[in-house]
């Protein structure tokens, strides 16, 4: 036989690469380390426990809109970082993310986006809150998470303090002007989708222009049980 070993050894597969959503390591035994990563994990919870409980259960189109920017922000954020191409910091060898590019954070873009955007509606009153200390409650409620965030992908080892930095700075932009966005332009539309034929067959509306939400609701509840009641 002539053939080496080489030669007759089946050739290597490709490298494989992991899907990273939920895949967060943290120093065993290290207490900070492990409350830091279900922290780092906030993004998640909110696009699967937030919104889409949210669309499931409320079909609001403000809340359709903010889901959309966040979805903007994060395509944004992927074509920032496959453009720069910087590297994680020399940590990511043992977290197993050397695979993807660190400039900028997409958690922290994600975090300071979503905190920005909901202030915003707070302090404007569309977020279905009409009383001054829920408000300013609601609007405070995302910063300690958005910098909790920040802060767990840079002791966890993902980011540099350059990255995350930039990640907040780029969410906060966006954030903001997304929110112009709809506020001054989609609104405009909101009617139309309202009465457009998939608005009708899911049930989409908008309610930002009632005062109180909450206590609309809650009237028209009591009013119809009321009326079955009676009936």
């Amino acid at each position: 036989m002539s053939e080496t070993f080489e030669e007759m050894a089946p050739p290597m597969p490709p490298a494989l690469k992991a899907i990273t959503l939920t895949h967060v390591r943290y120093r065993r035994g290290d207490p900070l380390g492990l409350f830091l990563a279900w922290v780092s994990l906030i993004p998640v919870f909110i696009s699967l426990g937030g919104f889409v409980s949210h669309f499931l259960f409320r079909r609001e189109i403000q809340g359709l809109c903010f889901a959309l920017g966040l979805l903007i922000s994060q395509f944004l954020n992927e074509l920032v970082k496959s453009s720069v191409q910087q590297s994680r910091p020399e940590t990511c060898a043992l977290l197993e993310a050397c695979d993807s590019h660190g400039w900028p954070s997409s958690h922290s873009q994600y975090m300071f986006f979503f905190a920005i955007y909901l202030t915003l509606l707070s302090l404007k009153g569309s977020a279905g809150v009409v009383h001054g200390a829920s408000r300013f409650v609601l609007a405070v409620l995302p910063w300690p998470l958005a910098v909790l965030t920040m802060y767990s992908r840079v002791y966890l080892g993902y980011h540099t303090v350059a990255q995350v930095f930039a990640g907040a700075t780029l969410g906060l932009v966006l954030g903001a002007g997304w929110y112009w966005v709809v506020h001054n332009i989609l609104v405009e539309y909101f009617p139309a989708i309202e009465e457009s034929t998939i608005g009708k067959w899911l049930y989409i509306k908008d309610t930002s222009h009632i005062p109180d939400v909450l206590k609309f609701e809650y009237d028209n509840a009591r009013a119809a049980r009321k009326k079955v009641a009676t009936d």
